[in-house]
């Protein structure tokens, strides 16, 4: 058996994430004024897209392990009745690592990002991606999906893990 394949993450940006979801980040052409002009508004960042019936919820959620690269990816889940997206709470480093939306998934057929530190990301439904990570413990990430009162999240063991190396650009 040959080395485990590897994948290196690119820069997060909106067009290259477009087939898997939306790149969550406030940019100024964007803004708003609010309350008097004190504060600017982002509107419409990313839309839930979920099944008829399922309530969308906001969630926290904290890192109590921290990971660190290389990492070894074997399992990867996505959620057939609804987007799912995870927003930092502080700046902090994040990566991504998702595949088209389908039946099955290969570790060809995965993409890695980093965001800019700032950045979060909304899936689409059913678009595979990596189960959460953190680098660092107590990093808090804002969650919002389907109430999952019914199923919706499905899993798959790669055939043979793929190793996610560090990125060359890291904030």
């Amino acid at each position: 058996m040959g080395p485990m394949p590897k994948i290196q993450p690119e820069l997060l940006t909106a067009a290259a994430f477009a087939p898997f979801g939306c790149v969550i980040e406030s940019v100024a052409s964007t803004a708003e004024s609010m309350n008097s002009e004190r504060f600017r508004r982002f509107d419409a960042l990313a839309r839930l897209d979920l099944d008829a019936g399922l309530d969308g919820i906001i969630s926290i959620a904290e890192c109590l392990e921290p990971s660190s690269l290389p990492y070894e990816i074997d399992l990867l889940e996505r959620h057939p009745r609804g987007s799912q997206a995870f927003v930092p709470l502080s700046a902090c480093r994040m990566i991504v690592v998702v595949a088209a939306a389908g039946e099955t998934v290969s570790g060809d057929d995965l993409r890695a990002f980093v965001t800019d530190g700032q950045q979060g990301v909304q899936y689409h439904r059913g678009v595979w991606h990596m189960p959460l990570i953190a680098f660092d413990a107590g990093q808090r990430f804002l969650v919002v999906d389907a109430d999952d009162s019914e199923h919706n999240c499905d899993e798959i063991h790669l055939a043979e893990p793929v190793l996610l190396e560090t990125p060359p650009v890291w904030p």
